[in-house]
């Protein structure tokens, strides 16, 4: 009988046959154009291609043909896999043998397993596993395509592990994925168990199960009469109003904020780092409102001297100073009937905070040296990437005007918070500069791309538009984004480094080193600077618990 457990898991982490008998099967014969492992031919294919096939497919198909689709293929290269495996690994434990299934996948570089529990015995056909997927290229390509997903996107990947496990077993494992990527989860995890243990057990072996054509027909007339009918329905759904990009979770819960206010006159505090795109969510509020045949006038307040803030705000008349040689409207007059958007708003001087006040109260001003009083009809939206509340208790900024801007404050995330929209907002702005600059891209590489939803984006929207400019004016006509366009210095300082690194390993190399002495150091090292927290270190030297508990064991630490 074969039983495993956890702590089996843990072991084998460090098994010194690890996953060098299938890389050995891996060979690649250049004069034929051909991939192999063991006996079976493979293909190396862009990660990219898949998800233009997923995309054609739901276009011509439907999301759960597709899914059906896919999770049939992946089920049947499980299977495959699961036969080749076994084969190598005859002599192995069931667990042993068992384990060749996540490691193919990672192999093949489509996803990292990592074994939370896995408990099987092969005799009696009991089976449980809860496994924790990383990197999964199938919720990046579908992020990449599709944008944030209401439901778990790996179609392929738990069809791979339902068929290999199934063969491994001798009996229908099903698996479900419980959090994706794809659905904004830090990352993928599966349960699987035998089919008959799952309540919705017919439901999800239909997935394994290909419908008839006809069936499949039907069901797609019925589809798309149904899209025609909604065509024109779900136009609340539809937040192109806001000159900002995303389809994220954060980002629309801030779009409908700002509709919901829209319609009325309330005034709007946008709150948020700098460079998240205030102002394009200002012009939203704008474009979707009543206001929106009448003009839109953006002032930074930063960017005025304090001397003049009231005369470019509220207009001044002729001979109000010197240098006033002739009378002049203010923004507020321009944006009369329309709306007003005050950037910084932190940066106004006293006097323009009281007849700010003025305007919101009463609806009146008067021009810097003037003593008309004129009435205006103006929305006003306001903008600070400071905490105004904090002002207010230094004395920089009055109180009672604090809470009439403070009506309906919305906080609009920072982009390291709506990583899922960077993908949308690359291909606007790569669309934008290739219009401006009159060249052809081909998107941006894969390396590029991780950097681009790993980084964290201190200048945040702002950042990320000057960075794909510098891109596109680096990059040739028709050639791929690559990261040392993105980052010249970063590549440059890593070339440098990387150097450097090889000159210290040139001279750690010589007679009487010790691989094992360095090992020791290095883990007494991590542990010291975790305060022996075996976690932390495990952090710190980017390997599995596990594994590290494996080292300390093998150094008697």
């Amino acid at each position: 009988m074969t039983k495993v457990r956890l702590n089996s898991a843990q072991r084998y982490a460090e098994h010194p046959k690890n996953i060098h008998d299938l890389l050995s099967k891996l060979t690649f014969d250049t004069k034929k154009g051909q991939i192999w492992f063991d006996e079976y031919r493979m293909l190396l294919l862009h990660t990219s291609i898949m998800g233009y096939l997923r995309k054609d497919l739901c276009e011509i198909m439907g999301v759960e043909r597709t899914k059906r689709f896919f999770i049939r293929l992946g089920y049947k290269a499980g299977m495959k896999d699961a036969e080749v495996t076994t084969k190598l690994r005859p002599d192995l434990s069931g667990y042993d043998a068992f384990m060749a299934g996540p490691q193919m996948h990672g192999i093949r570089g489509m996803v990292q397993v990592d074994v939370n529990k896995l408990n099987l015995n092969l005799e009696n056909h009991q089976f449980f596993a809860d496994l924790n997927w990383y990197h999964s290229f199938e919720a990046e390509v579908h992020l990449s395509e599709f944008g944030p997903s209401d439901e778990p996107a790996c179609w392929m990947l738990l069809g791979y592990a339902c068929g290999y496990s199934s063969y491994v077993m001798g009996t229908t494992i099903i698996y479900q994925e419980t959090h994706c990527v794809a659905c904004g989860d830090e990352h993928c995890r599966i349960i699987g168990k035998p089919l008959q243990e799952w309540e919705n057990a017919d439901e999800l072996i239909s997935f394994m199960s290909p419908d008839s054509m006809e069936d499949e027909m039907i069901a797609l007339q019925l589809e798309l009469r149904e899209l025609k009918k909604s065509i024109y329905q779900n136009a609340e759904a539809d937040y192109s109003m806001f000159s900002s990009v995303g389809e994220s979770a954060a980002y629309r819960r801030v779009c409908d904020l700002l509709k919901k206010a829209a319609s009325s006159k309330v005034t709007v505090m946008l709150q948020g780092e700098t460079g998240v795109g205030k102002e394009a969510f200002a012009r939203g509020v704008h474009e979707n409102s009543q206001r929106r045949d009448k003009p839109f006038v953006a002032v930074n307040c930063a960017a005025i001297p304090t001397e003049l803030i009231e005369s470019e705000l509220f207009g001044v008349e002729k001979g109000a100073f010197t240098g006033a040689t002739q009378s002049r409207m203010g923004k507020f007059e321009r944006a009369n009937g329309g709306t007003i958007f005050l950037d910084e708003v932190i940066e106004l001087s006293p006097r323009a905070q009281a007849a700010l006040l003025r305007i919101l109260q009463e609806g009146e001003f008067e021009r810097v040296g003037d003593h008309q009083t004129r009435k205006i009809d103006v929305r006003v939206v306001t903008a600070t990437n400071e905490d105004l509340l904090e002002a207010v208790k230094a004395g920089r900024f009055r109180a009672d005007l604090y809470y009439r801007l403070n009506i309906f404050p919305v906080h609009i995330p920072p982009l390291r918070e709506r990583r899922e929209d960077i993908p949308l907002l690359v291909n606007h702005f790569l669309k934008r500069f290739e219009t401006m600059y009159g060249k052809s891209v081909q998107g941006i590489s894969d390396k590029t791309k991780n950097y681009l939803m790993n980084y964290d984006w201190p200048g945040n929207i702002r950042e990320l538009e000057n960075l794909l400019e510098r891109a596109v004016l680096l990059t040739d006509d028709q050639q791929l984004i690559k990261l040392s366009a993105l980052l010249p210095q970063l590549i440059e300082n890593e070339e440098t480094e990387t150097a450097a690194q090889s000159h210290d390993l040139d001279d750690l190399l010589v007679d009487g080193f010790k691989l094992e002495d360095y090992e020791r150091q290095i883990l007494q090292h991590a542990l010291q600077k975790s305060r022996n927290n075996v976690s932390e270190a495990a952090r710190l030297l980017g390997i599995s618990r596990a594994t590290l508990d494996y080292r300390l064991k093998k150094f008697n630490l």
